[in-house]
């Protein structure tokens, strides 16, 4: 058990750190931009920013998906999605959704 402990910290230092990729994203859309990389180093940014964007993208699903909000209904205890302040909800009403 103690093994499983030890290599989780490990596994989480090798996961791309999601502020990291998304500051380096913002430095590839600021160097292509300016318009200066030659063709080369354009798709090459290009294509580093795209494998960006899926780290980020990733990461902010699997986010999206532990928070959840236990909540005690009729003797039950389920999960539901976590809902934004309540100033979305009024929002929502105005747009026609319900919760």
């Amino acid at each position: 058990m103690s093994r499983r402990k030890s290599s989780e910290p490990a596994a989480a230092a090798d996961a791309p750190n999601f502020e990291k990729s998304l500051a380096r994203l913002e430095e590839i859309v600021e160097q292509m931009e300016n318009g200066t990389l030659p063709l080369d180093a354009l798709m090459s940014a290009f294509e580093e920013g795209q494998q960006l964007i899926k780290v980020c993208s990733e990461r902010l699903n699997e986010v999206e998906r532990r928070i959840e909000v236990l909540v005690r209904k009729d003797g039950h205890t389920v999960a539901e999605p976590f809902e934004a302040e309540s100033g979305d909800e009024v929002d929502a009403e105005e747009d026609g959704v319900t919760h």
